[in-house]
C-alpha cells in the first residue's frame, strides 16, 4: 500500500513534537529545527536543510528519549545535528556538508577542545547514551562525528573522508562499537615559519610546514576507554588512528582497553596508530603499513600488538618510548626502517611525575616475523626518537638502562642487522631463527646479562 503519511514542509526554527516527514524539497532554514519530544521520527525524506554563513544547527535535540532522524540532507550549518544529554538516539542514512571548517592550511589542531568550543562538523553528541549512528554521509567538511563524553554508542557503516580534522572523534566516550566506517584522507597542512624561496624571498613557502598538524581518521583521547574499533578504514590521514593520554596540563588521562582488530591506518604521512600514555589496548589483526611509524606507543604500558601487517614504514613498524609491559607477538614486518624500536629518554620533570616510565623493561617479543628492515629489533638506551644518541649531558642515570626483554621464537632473516642491543640489561634471546642477515646477526655494545640461548644461525654473531 502506497505510505498515506501527510508530508510537513519544514519551517524555520520550527519544533517538532510527534512523527514527522519532510516535503521533498531544498529549504533555507538558518535556525534549523528542534526536536521537542521523545519517541517520535523525523524522516528527511530527502528533503534539504540550508542555513546560513556555518553558523546555527540543523537539527538540534535535547534530553531527548527514542527519537530516529533518519534520511535528511543538511547543509551549511555549524553543526548538522547536535544531540546533548539524550538516550536511545538513533541517526540514519543523513547527508552532512559544508558545516564550519577552519581552513586546511592553517593551524595546528587543538584536540583537547571541550564541547563548549568544539569545532564545528557534521553529528555532534554530547553526553548521550546507547544511541546509533548508521550509514551516515559526512564527508568533505572540517569533522565527520564529534562524540563528547558518550557511552554504549553503536557507530557503523558511515562514511566520514575528506574531512580536514578529524573523521570520528572521541573524548571522554567510552564502553562503544565503531565498525566498518570509513575515515580515509582526513589531513590538514600547517606552515610554520616564513621561509623564503629564491624567486619571492620575502614570500612564505607553504611546503614548508607540518602534514597532519593532528588531523586523523580517528580521535581516541581524554579517558575513552573499552570501546571496540573493528574494521574501519582510516588510510591516507595524518595519523590512521590518535590516542592521547597526556593532558596539556601533564595529567595522565589514558584512553585504556580499547580494541583494534581489522582495520587499516596505512599510508599517513605519520603514524598508522598512536596511543601515548595508554594501557590495556589491544592492536590485532590491524593494517599499519607505508607510513613513518607503524605504531608509535610512546609512555604505554601493558598493550598487546599481535597478527598486524606492517609494511614499509620509513622509520619503525613499532616505535616505543618508555615503554613496559608490552606483548608483541605473531607480526609481519617487512621492508621497514626499523621492524620493532624501544628506547629509553630520560626527561627530569618526567621521571618526577611518572617515575613508572622511566625506562623500557618487561617486553615479550614472541613469533614475529622480520624479513628486509634495516634493524629488525633494536633497543637501546638515551635516544631521540630511538634512533640518535642523546649527549653527554643529557643522558639518564644507569637505572634508566632498558631491561628485562624477552625476545623468542621469532624469525628474524634477511635484514641489515637482526637484532642490535645498546646499553640494554637482562634481554634473554631464545629459540629464535636469527639469520641470513647482511651486517650482523645479533650486534651488542655495553649489555649486561643477555642471554642467547638456542638461536639458529646467531653464534658468533656479536660485533
Amino acid at each position: 500500500m502506497p505510505d498515506s503519511t501527510p508530508f510537513v514542509v519544514p519551517a524555520d526554527g520550527m519544533t517538532i513534537d510527534c512523527d514527522t516527514t519532510f516535503a521533498p524539497g531544498t529549504y533555507f532554514l538558518p535556525n534549523g529545527v528542534k526536536i521537542t519530544a521523545d519517541n517520535i521520527t523525523l524522516n528527511g525524506n530527502g528533503a534539504v536543510l540550508i542555513g546560513a554563513n556555518c553558523e546555527g544547527i540543523g537539527v538540534s535535540l535535547e534530553s531527548r528519549n527514542g527519537v530516529t532522524v533518519k534520511n535528511l540532507r543538511l547543509s551549511s550549518y555549524y553543526h548538522g545535528i547536535r544531540a546533548k544529554s539524550c538516550r536511545n538516539l538513533a541517526l540514519e542514512g543523513n547527508t552532512v556538508r559544508d558545516t564550519a571548517e577552519i581552513p586546511h592550511a592553517t593551524i595546528f589542531l587543538d584536540i583537547w577542545l571541550e564541547p563548549e568550543k568544539s569545532y564545528g562538523g557534521g553529528i555532534m553528541l554530547w553526553d548521550c547514551e546507547d544511541c546509533k549512528v548508521q550509514s551516515n554521509d559526512v564527508q568533505h567538511m572540517m569533522n565527520g562525528i564529534l562524540t563528547y563524553y558518550c557511552r554504549k554508542l553503536d557507530v557503523r557503516e558511515n562514511v566520514a573522508s575528506y574531512n580536514s580534522g578529524y573523521g570520528i572523534h572521541l573524548l571522554g566516550t567510552c564502553d562503544s562499537v565503531f565498525e566498518a566506517n570509513w575515515a580515509d584522507f582526513c589531513c590538514r597542512f600547517e606552515p610554520r615559519g616564513n621561509k623564503p624561496t629564491e624567486s619571492d624571498p620575502a614570500k612564505p613557502d607553504f611546503r614548508y610546514g607540518h602534514m597532519g598538524a593532528d588531523a586523523t581518521g580517528f580521535l581516541i583521547i581524554k579517558g575513552s576507554c573499552r570501546n571496540v574499533f573493528r574494521r574501519n578504514l582510516a588510510r591516507m590521514g595524518g595519523d590512521g588512528f590518535f590516542l592521547a593520554g597526556l593532558a596539556p596540563d601533564g595529567t595522565k588521562c589514558g584512553s585504556n582497553d580499547n580494541l583494534f582488530e581489522e582495520n587499516d591506518g596505512s599510508l599517513s604521512p605519520n603514524i598508522a596508530f598512536e596511543a601515548t600514555f595508554s594501557s590495556g589496548n589491544v592492536f590485532r589483526n590491524n593494517y599499519a603499513d607505508r607510513c613513518n611509524f607503524g605504531f608509535w606507543l610512546g609512555f604505554s604500558w601493558d598493550n598487546v600488538v599481535e597478527g598486524n601487517r606492517v609494511v614499509m614504514n620509513r622509520q619503525a613498524g613499532i616505535a616505543v618510548e618508555n615503554g613496559h609491559g608490552f606483548v608483541v607477538r605473531g607480526n609481519n614486518f617487512q621492508a621497514g626502517g626499523h621492524g620493532i624500536l624501544l628506547w629509553s629518554h630520560y626527561v627530569p620533570q618526567w621521571d618526577e611525575a611518572f617515575p613508572e616510565h622511566k625506562t623500557s623493561h618487561h617486553w615479550t617479543i614472541e613469533g614475529n616475523t622480520f624479513t628486509r628492515n634495516g634493524k629488525a629489533i633494536r633497543i637501546a638506551k638515551d635516544q631521540d626518537h630511538g634512533l640518535r644518541p642523546y649527549p653527554e649531558e643529557q643522558r639518564g642515570p644507569a637505572d634508566t638502562r632498558p631491561h628485562d626483554h624477552v625476545i623468542e621464537r621469532n624469525d628474524i632473516q634477511d635484514n641489515r642487522i637482526g637484532v642490535e642491543l645498546v646499553e640494554t640489561d637482562r634481554t634473554v634471546l631464545k629459540d629464535n631463527i636469527i639469520n641470513k642477515n647482511v651486517e650482523a646477526n645479533i650486534r651488542v655494545d655495553d649489555v649486561s646479562e643477555t642471554a642467547p640461548i638456542n638461536n639458529l644461525g646467531s653464534a658468533g654473531a656479536y660485533l
